[in-house]
């Protein structure tokens, strides 16, 4: 499939996977190459579940980048096939594309691997794509980016 434009902004990412409702989430604890990115029940607690998806490049058709909303400086990286967040340099940043799929959209890395849940509370993956659900993302626009 193509990729498909999405609006820059502060969005919750719900993964579609079995059980309660599941958005994507920065975990408290960093180890060596950052917090692990896992999905969890939406919390009432200020745990990071907010991400600003932005272009990469101010040029059309970048891929984008995403951060956390609040941290502005964080964002997605991948090592070993796994997401993590970190504070490192723009360029340094992981960058995605976003393509339709039945059901939500499909979150593809700059490798062409597609970002996947496997079950609640494990870290995210990128694996080769497939017509899996737990590969299947609905992005919930919550606002426009913040300049401040």
């Amino acid at each position: 499939m193509p990729p498909i434009p999405v609006k820059p902004g502060i969005y919750k990412i719900h993964a579609h996977i079995i059980g309660p409702s599941a958005l994507v989430t920065a975990t408290e604890h960093a180890i060596k190459h950052g917090a692990p990115v896992i999905t969890d029940r939406l919390n009432p607690l200020p745990i990071e579940q907010e991400w600003l998806i932005e272009p990469a490049e101010p040029v059309p058709g970048s891929p984008y980048v995403i951060r956390l909303a609040q941290h502005e400086e964080v964002g997605l990286v991948i090592v070993d096939d796994k997401l993590y967040v970190n504070g490192v340099q723009r360029p340094e940043l992981a960058t995605f594309t976003f393509e339709r799929v039945i059901g939500g959209v499909k979150i593809i890395s700059d490798k062409g691997l597609a970002l996947r849940a496997g079950h609640r509370g494990a870290q995210l993956e990128v694996v080769p794509p497939k017509p899996e659900f737990q590969e299947t993302w609905t992005l919930e626009f919550t606002s426009p980016v913040h300049d401040d």
